[in-house]
């Protein structure tokens, strides 16, 4: 009889994510398979025999990475029909946030606005002081506001930004603003 697989769904997952086995339901029993793939970049060794293994997805750079599993039937000598599936990998957007900032108490503290690495991200942020004038978290970039220092010493808030892109969260990123206090004579 002829060889014959059920080609997997197609697959996407986040770079850094680990993609499990895929399990190739094959015919008549005994049949096995070889698969190769079209693109090194997601992560996934060349080509093998049997299922295809577990790896963590990759990418080479800041681009959606996408390759062609194909995988070919044997049974008795004789090869069947190939299969094929897709496997993408979406690469994990970066954060960049402005540097340290010192300000002096009323004075105004500049917006801030957030790029990413690829582009086209939005942004979650949080605040671990809001005695500087600037709310607990929010969304997008942050507006321009006055600064608030009612004691004696300097008061320091971490700002930590979070980055999504296509369904995939990136890794934080942080700056503080540091607030000086207004001089007592």
């Amino acid at each position: 009889p002829e060889a014959s697989l059920t080609a997997p769904t197609n697959q996407t997952f986040c770079a850094g994510a680990v993609v499990p086995v895929t399990n190739i339901n094959s015919s008549p029993a005994g049949t096995t398979y070889t698969w190769t793939k079209s693109n090194p970049a997601i992560g996934l060794a060349a080509g093998g025999n049997g299922d295809v293994p577990s790896f963590v997805a990759g990418t080479a750079g800041a681009a959606v990475e996408t390759a062609t599993i194909t995988l070919t039937p044997a049974f008795g000598g004789c090869n069947g029909n190939a299969v094929s599936y897709t496997i993408t990998v979406k690469p994990l957007p970066q954060a960049n946030v402005p540097l340290n900032q010192i300000i002096c108490n009323g004075a105004a503290v500049p917006a801030a606005n957030f790029t990413s690495v690829p582009g086209a991200a939005t942004f979650a942020w949080t605040n671990n002081n809001t005695s500087i004038g600037l709310a607990a978290n929010g969304s997008g970039n942050i507006a321009g506001f006055s600064a608030i220092n009612s004691g004696n010493a300097p008061v320091v808030a971490n700002i930590t930004v979070t980055p999504t892109l296509n369904s995939c969260t990136g890794n934080a990123s942080a700056y503080t603003i540091t607030i000086k206090p207004s001089p007592v004579v």
